[in-house]
């Protein structure tokens, strides 16, 4: 629960929604640490058989996490795809002409501040919105505003490994191993 500062301070957090963005900072550190000293052509090089490059998971955990904090305030609009631009939603995994990885994490800093603000100023975590109708979601499910950011988590958890695996596969460096 948020504590009430006086008027022109921040408020502190306290309690689940702090150890909720501590988990997730702690993660998305992981995540930007594997991009320490890569000059853009580096960060956008694939280094396995897949398509995803440490910019490009920065990238995509970026965009991922602002549909999803979106998704909590505005419901299922907020996660719309009709699912007929492929190519499109594709650049969301890769850097493109004119990206840099410098932009990408400033950028995705400014995904954790909005996130924090939403985070501080939710009515409830218990507040829910249904899940958008696709194949990948149970039909009729909802998630609290709790199992999105225990989403969003899980999600940069998992691609901070997989960014830790392409960094070592491109310069032998690793961050969490």
């Amino acid at each position: 629960m948020s504590e009430t500062s006086a008027p022109g301070t921040q408020s502190v957090l306290t309690g689940e929604r702090s150890d909720l963005l501590a988990a997730l900072a702690k993660q998305r550190h992981f995540l930007r640490l594997t991009a320490r000293d890569l000059t853009d052509e580096q960060a956008a090089r694939r280094t396995t058989a897949s398509e995803l490059s440490i910019g490009g998971l920065i990238k995509h955990v970026s965009i991922t996490e602002r549909r999803w904090i979106r998704f909590i305030q505005d419901g299922p609009a907020a996660m719309s795809w009709d699912g007929t631009d492929v190519a499109h939603w594709m650049t969301g995994f890769r850097m493109v002409e004119g990206e840099t990885l410098a932009g990408l994490l400033q950028a995705y800093e400014q995904v954790a501040q909005e996130t924090a603000e939403v985070v501080a100023t939710l009515p409830d975590l218990d507040t829910t919105q249904p899940l958008p109708e696709t194949p990948w979601f149970e039909r009729g499910a909802s998630w609290s505003a709790r199992r999105v950011l225990l989403h969003v988590l899980a999600e940069t958890a998992q691609h901070a490994g997989h960014a830790d695996i392409i960094r070592e596969s491109l310069d032998g460096a690793k961050s969490m191993g």
